[in-house]
């Protein structure tokens, strides 16, 4: 991309710097195993122990997409889970080589097979940028290439973030491929 933008645009970092956040995002989302690492690398344990003094119990509010109930709207629903979560958290951590193969649960669930396609999408719409690319263009490239900055969270919360942003996206993308169309609002 940088290559790509220097050449076709000089003077110009803002869709190299956007594909660099952006991209990265996408590939970096959190499943099950990122989450179970992360709560068992030591380091969440010694940031609470630097917060908090005495007895105290850690518990979680958690909706495992295997196993949690859903609501009147089909939204999983969280239950909390005491502090034996970090044993299981501890196991769950030691399968991420299940990550990607036949035997990788948590990949079948929509919210992973979504989180999957995005990457996917995301380069092929960068080929696109890139094929077109020029001075005058480059900001609207930019803005297209940053949409995933707006899809966060987690089950429905994400859900609803994604609907908003890849409308966002198609409004950016007709702008691209019809130059003459009007402009679209930041």
């Amino acid at each position: 991309m940088r290559q790509a933008e220097a050449r076709k645009a000089p003077g110009s970092t803002a869709l190299t710097e956007a594909v660099a956040r952006y991209y990265f995002k996408l590939m970096a989302y959190k499943d099950e195993y990122e989450v179970a690492r992360l709560y068992t690398s030591g380091e969440f344990k010694r940031r609470i122990e630097q917060q908090f003094e005495g007895d105290y119990t850690i518990h979680f509010n958690l909706a495992p997409p295997l196993f949690a109930k859903r609501d009147a709207d089909g939204h999983l629903v969280k239950k909390e889970y005491g502090p034996w979560m970090f044993t299981a958290f501890g196991f769950l951590a030691k399968l991420k080589f299940l990550r990607g193969g036949a035997l990788d649960i948590f990949g079948k669930t929509e919210e992973r097979r979504m989180e999957r396609q995005l990457i996917v999408d995301y380069a092929k719409t960068m080929e696109e940028l890139i094929a077109a690319l020029d001075s005058h263009n480059v900001e609207l490239a930019a803005q297209i290439a940053s949409v995933p900055e707006h899809i966060r969270g987690y089950g429905h919360v994400k859900e609803a973030h994604f609907a908003k942003a890849k409308a966002r996206e198609a409004e950016l993308l007709a702008a691209w491929r019809d130059p003459k169309a009007p402009a679209v609002a930041a």
